[in-house]
Formats: C-alpha cells, structure tokens, sequence
C-alpha cells in the first residue's frame, strides 16, 4: 500500500518547523525530509531526515547543472521512495521560498502511486509577519532568502502563491521562548488576511491538529485548477475592518490604451489584483492579470472558448468547460472581465468606475487601436 505524504511549505522557518515537529510527535513512525538552501549559491545543498527524536541522515546534495530546483525534486523523490520501505507516513518540509505546486506536481505521477501518495499541502505561517510580508515587495536575493542564482522573485508573490496553492493554512504555536508569545489580535488580523487571500482554504489555529494524513490522494490537476487565471476560484466581494476585497465583472471589451494606463496604478492601490479579461483588439484571447505588492504581470493564457470551433471543446480541461459555461453571456460566450482587487480601505465604488471608464464604448472602433501590451505579451501583431 502507498505511503502518505504531506507537503509543508511556508515563508516563515520557525512556523514551518513547529508545524513539522507537530506532525512527527503526532504520527509514529513518520519521517521529515528536508533540504536545506543556506548554500545554494555554492552549489551545495544540505539534506536532513529526521523523525520525532532525532536526525537520522545529514548529508550534502550537489547541484546538477546549477539547478536547485531540479536536484531538489529529483533527490527528494529518490529520498521518498527509499525512506517509503520502513516510514509509515512521510512529511516534505520546503525550505522557505520553495513553492509546493512544483513539488506536488512532480509527486502526482503514475509511476510512483504504488509508493507515495499526496494528501496535503500545508503552509505554515507566522500570524505576526503574515499581514506585513504579503505587502513586502522586496526581491529575496536583496534581502538573502533566494533560492537559487539569479532568483528574482519577491517576497510577497513567494509568501501569496504559497498561500493561495495550500489544501489547508496552518497558524502553529511557535516554541520555545524567548520568542515572543502571538497576541490574540494579531491571529484576528492574520486570519481576517488570509480570509481575504484564501477564502475557501480552512485554517487551523494554534493549538490545534493541521490535518494531515488521509486516505484520499490529492489530484494536482485540480489544486492548479483552483489558482490558474482561467478556471481559478476568485473571492466575492467582502469588507473587514482591516480589508476589502473589490470584485469587478463586466462583458464589454476593454480599450487596451485605457486599461493600461489605469492597470499599475490600481494594482498600486492592492496588495493582490487577479483575474481574467478581454482586450477590444485582442478578441479571442484570454489575458490573466497577476499583481502582487504593485509589481504587475499580464499573460496570454490561450483562446477564450468561443472562439474555438465547437469541436475542440471536448480537448479542454473539464474544469475550463465548467468555468467558461459560469461566464457565458449571449453576446460574448466565455468572454468576461473579472478582476479582483484586495487591500486595505479600497473605494468600491471609485475603483468601479475608473475601470468602467476603460470599457470600450458602443461607439469606438474594434479595430487600429494602438496596443500597448504587445511588448508585454511578447505578442507580433499579424499582417
């Protein structure tokens, strides 16, 4: 029978560790495997295996081809597979900037389900540093927690994806002193954040169990459902004392000139923007906005549906169907914009209206509008 394994993955080390060691003391005979990054720019990486006691193997990982995201995956799935034969549970404990999607994805491979079997993401974090670190916009090789050569990612997208990939939010007591204790409002303000970037993802409190072990085996295919722009599950519009959380959905195209003008200085306003739209001179392509601590980033994630030919439907993920069939108007089939704005002391109704005035009107032309986003989407115009 398969041997279950739970991924924990957080920004925040001692967080993680509370919720690692919590999940050995609480199932026997269950092994931690770690690798360490402190000396990834050396080309050196530090495995640890431990369980409840002790560390059982300490030993040093050399990086293949100066990759540490490939020699990770690799030596942890060796690691798993040898450890599966004695382990009855096995826990992957991430090093601080290492996003679970790329880990759990190379675990949910056919070959490996007699062996290992995914059932949780966990992500542990620190409820004093969570509300300010999904702001901080930092690159982590200024502040020395990249996670390899030439990371130039950012503290708040790391710390957001992380979040928003997780099957479950993990608040641990974090021991022992002299840290100091969490006060009851910063868990308030913490989970009323996390409500706000997460709402249907549970969250357990200090002092209780993180879930963890379980005979259902996760289906990646649908964790990535949930947070890719074309099928993600966006929030609803919701207000808190300390955030709100804006939904924009309209039909109409948008002007590209317009809305890129008015694009970074309402993701400036946020501290995460999200969502799919549709440009007037861009008719039949699906573009994602992904904006986190004001650093803006748009895609073009492929065709909208209808402007497939009906034949192709059935090619596409069930779960685009699913998501193009909630969209569908008479006018534009699965063509929507549905942006989503969340920060502290957002004006529903002026952000409303500022992207309301980027709509394209009745009147205005479809086509020879000038394109400002074709150097951003590395797209060469036709003809």
């Amino acid at each position: 029978m398969s041997v279950p394994v739970v991924v924990v993955s957080g920004f925040h080390g001692p967080a993680r560790t509370a919720v690692v060691d919590r999940l050995l003391r609480e199932h026997p005979r269950s092994l931690a495997i770690h690798h360490d990054l402190r000396g990834v720019t050396t080309g050196l990486v530090v495995r640890i295996v431990r369980d409840a006691a002790m560390v059982v193997e300490h030993a040093v990982v050399r990086l293949d081809h100066g990759c540490a995201t490939c020699t990770i995956r690799e030596d942890l799935i060796r690691q798993l597979r040898r450890h599966a034969a004695h382990a009855r549970t096995l826990i992957v404990d991430l090093w601080d900037c290492v996003e679970p999607r790329s880990v759990a994805e190379a675990l949910d491979r056919t070959d490996l389900g007699e062996e290992l079997r995914l059932t949780a993401v966990l992500v542990a974090l620190d409820a004093e540093l969570t509300p300010t670190d999904v702001c901080r916009g930092e690159r982590l090789a200024d502040i020395g927690r990249s996670g390899a050569v030439g990371d130039d990612r950012r503290l708040a997208e790391v710390l957001t994806r992380q979040i928003e990939y997780a099957t479950a939010l993990v608040l641990p007591e974090v021991l022992p002193p002299p840290l100091p204790s969490v006060t009851d409002d910063d868990l308030d303000l913490c989970r009323e954040v996390l409500d706000h970037l997460a709402p249907m993802t549970p969250v357990t409190m200090p002092g209780e169990s993180p879930p963890a072990f379980s005979h259902a085996t996760l289906c990646t295919r649908e964790l990535a459902a949930r947070v890719d722009q074309p099928t993600a599950q966006l929030p609803c519009d919701r207000h808190t004392p300390a955030a709100d959380t804006v939904v924009w959905r309209r039909t109409r195209p948008l002007h590209p000139l317009r809305f890129f003008d008015a694009m970074d200085r309402l993701a400036a306003e946020s501290i995460r923007s999200r969502g799919r739209f549709w440009l007037a001179n861009r008719p039949d392509r699906l573009l994602a906005l992904e904006a986190v601590a004001g650093v803006v980033t748009v895609q073009d994630t492929g065709p909208w549906l209808a402007a497939l030919p009906e034949a192709a439907w059935e090619m596409v993920p069930p779960a685009r169907r699913v998501a193009a069939a909630l969209d569908w108007s008479a006018g534009h089939g699965d063509r929507v914009q549905h942006l989503v704005f969340t920060g502290p002391g957002l004006d529903r109704d002026r952000l409303h209206a500022e992207l309301d005035s980027c709509l394209l009107d009745p009147d205005e032309p479809a086509v020879g509008l000038d394109d400002p986003f074709a150097d951003l989407l590395n797209v060469r115009e036709a003809g």
